[in-house]
């Protein structure tokens, strides 16, 4: 198709035809250069521009932190129409509106089965794969991904030595020593080392179990919750004690079976010297020094150490209630 004179010319340096307001890539005010170029060649050169003022963490994209500072502030301006929940995020609402609609947009090219989410297509994937569910695809980051094969650690805690495949990994590990807790929660108050680990704080708060089971529909607060849920249904046992011959769904499974063998206690407590083999057994144990009580009754208002004390609780109430109160 012949090009109008005007779109001739526009190639031309110099030329401003038209509407001096018609739209065009946004440009570097220094030297003119459109904005989509510099976000591709920060995003390649591995600049990160954007640091959040809260937590020093650093991004190649001003949406990007912008996006993150909402972990901090608890901004959450997307909402649902059909129930009012709201996210941090649009994607997040996305994914959550198809529990509305129905839609599950994700098939299995084995059996025909669809999900609505691709982290649940992928571990049903898993299913289809026998004895072998992990297989190792191309991935985005290569170098990165590879270390998960090699266990290469090539990030070491100047403070204690531990290694870590990845860097963000030990600036985490890090705050262990320095003690820093730069996510706070607006409802309580508390602190947390990881934005994730304030995240999963808040559903306690709200009430939120986001993470459904596809096979039979019950729900839970963690993703990782989920995933030890999951193995109930598929029969996954991956991780192989190399000295027993006993498998496991989960690793952490593994290794707290591995220093059970070994006599391994490595989380100690700094208030009284009592060590642990798990970390969570240690973070109960602490309340029991501090007094804290996270897990409370929406019942009574009575509060409790762990969940699991909260859940034996809330039977009581279920008991106290007629036959006709129940149904």
């Amino acid at each position: 198709m012949p090009q109008s004179p005007e779109r001739r010319d526009a190639g031309r340096p110099g030329w401003h035809q038209g509407d001096p307001l018609e739209e065009r890539p946004d440009e570097c005010e220094a030297y003119g250069i459109p904005e989509n170029i510099l976000i591709l060649e920060t995003t390649y050169m591995g600049e990160r521009p954007y640091k959040c003022l809260v937590c020093g963490k650093s991004f190649s994209q001003s949406s990007h932190l912008v996006q993150h500072q909402r972990i901090h502030t608890g901004e959450r301006p997307y909402n649902c129409p059909d129930c009012g929940k709201s996210f941090s995020q649009s994607s997040p609402l996305a994914q959550h509106q198809r529990i509305h609609t129905g839609e599950t947009p994700y098939p299995c090219t084995e059996c025909g089965k669809s999900f609505n989410r691709s982290h649940t297509l992928a571990k049903h994937v898993r299913t289809h794969m026998g004895s072998q569910p992990y297989i190792c695809p191309d991935s985005s980051n290569l170098a990165q991904h590879q270390r998960t094969h090699t266990g290469e650690r090539p990030y070491k805690c100047s403070d204690c030595g531990k290694g870590f495949s990845q860097s963000s990994n030990l600036v985490k590990h890090q705050r262990s020593h320095t003690g820093e807790k730069p996510y706070k929660c607006t409802e309580c108050g508390k602190c947390f080392t990881q934005s994730s680990t304030l995240i999963q704080h808040r559903r306690i708060h709200r009430g939120e179990r986001p993470y459904k089971c596809p096979e039979c529909g019950k729900s839970f607060g963690l993703n990782s919750s989920l995933g030890k849920h999951l193995s109930i249904h598929t029969g996954e046992r991956p991780y192989e004690c190399m000295e027993c011959g006993k498998s496991f769904n989960l690793s952490a499974n593994l290794i707290q079976h591995q220093r059970i063998r070994r006599g391994e206690r490595p989380y100690k407590c700094p208030e009284c010297g009592k060590c642990f083999n798990l970390k969570s057994t240690l973070v109960k144990h602490l309340r029991t020094h501090t007094g804290e009580r996270p897990y409370k009754c929406t019942q009574c208002g009575r509060s409790f150490i762990d969940s699991s004390k909260l859940s034996k609780h809330a039977r009581t109430h279920v008991a106290e209630k007629s036959p006709q109160e129940v149904q």
